[in-house]
């Protein structure tokens, strides 16, 4: 009598490398933007590095493989500080670094530098160092007006770092400086007094310039009355109220008036009180 199959060892042994194959074949996917870290596994053993593959692609259908995809594309990383000045203020801001893995180094990447976690493990707190040393030497006033020296401080630390390092950045950018709140308040009072003096003195300024002209001024029409004082003497002022008779005589259609006059011809001009 003929044994089922499925009793026979050999088959069994077929049956199982059949679902084996079938269950352990994969074919793992990078996305645009990764890179991937192909492993490959054994059924015994432990996984090793397979290939590595730039996204979009994928392995193709392979026995026992995985990916670990990386970005590398330029993400920005922020950090907060809390900083204390060299004259024992506290400094409050921000700090970002727009970075990314080398293009091709995803086997380092991994290996080295802890895979997706390559920042946080590897590059946050030289980062961190870097901004502190920049900003610790500086007064809290010169620190909040001096952000481009202290980011241009910070990236030459921080490149120094990343020498020989598979990693790349495109900017470093400190944020606002701000002061304590006791600090900025005294300085704008401060501002606002030095604005009300430069209003002031700009109001001082056009009043000196209005009294140069009334001096000024004055000093014509005295200048005037002295050449009139000078110039009106009595032979000239007879000479005018002749000739002035002379044309009222003259003229149509006049009037004529007789008033009284001095010995000089001249009309007599008295006050009565």
């Amino acid at each position: 009598m003929q044994r089922k199959k499925s009793h026979n060892p050999i088959y069994l042994l077929l049956e199982m490398i059949l679902i084996l194959s079938v269950t352990g074949c994969y074919n793992p996917y990078t996305p645009a933007g990764f890179e991937g870290y192909v492993r490959q596994g054994a059924i015994v053993g432990s996984a090793r590095f397979y290939a590595a593959q730039v996204g979009p692609t994928s392995t193709g259908l392979r026995w026992l493989v995985s990916v670990e995809n990386i970005e590398f594309r330029w993400s920005t990383f922020s950090e907060n500080f809390q900083v204390m000045s060299s004259d024992n203020l506290s400094l409050s801001f921000n700090a970002h670094v727009v970075m990314r893995p080398k293009p091709g180094e995803v086997k380092q990447i991994v290996e080295t530098y802890g895979g997706n976690s390559w920042y946080e493990r590897n590059l946050q707190q030289p980062f961190r160092n870097a901004v502190y040393e920049a900003v610790a030497g500086y007064r809290a006033l010169e620190a909040k007006d001096r952000r481009e020296i202290i980011g241009q401080k910070v990236r030459e630390k921080f490149f120094a770092f990343l020498a020989g390092k598979p990693f790349e950045i495109q900017s470093i950018v400190i944020g606002t400086i701000n002061l304590p709140a006791s600090v900025a308040s005294a300085q704008e009072q401060k501002i606002t007094k030095e604005t009300e003096l430069e209003r002031k003195g700009f109001e001082i300024d056009i009043a000196k310039r209005e009294a140069q002209v009334r001096v000024e001024e004055a000093r014509g029409i005295a200048e005037a009355q002295k050449i009139i004082n000078t110039t009106l003497t009595p032979n000239y002022l007879q000479h005018e109220a002749i000739k002035a008779q002379e044309k009222m005589a003259s003229s149509p259609n006049h009037t004529t008036v007789y008033i009284p006059s001095g010995t000089n011809g001249i009309p007599i001009v008295r006050t009565i009180k």
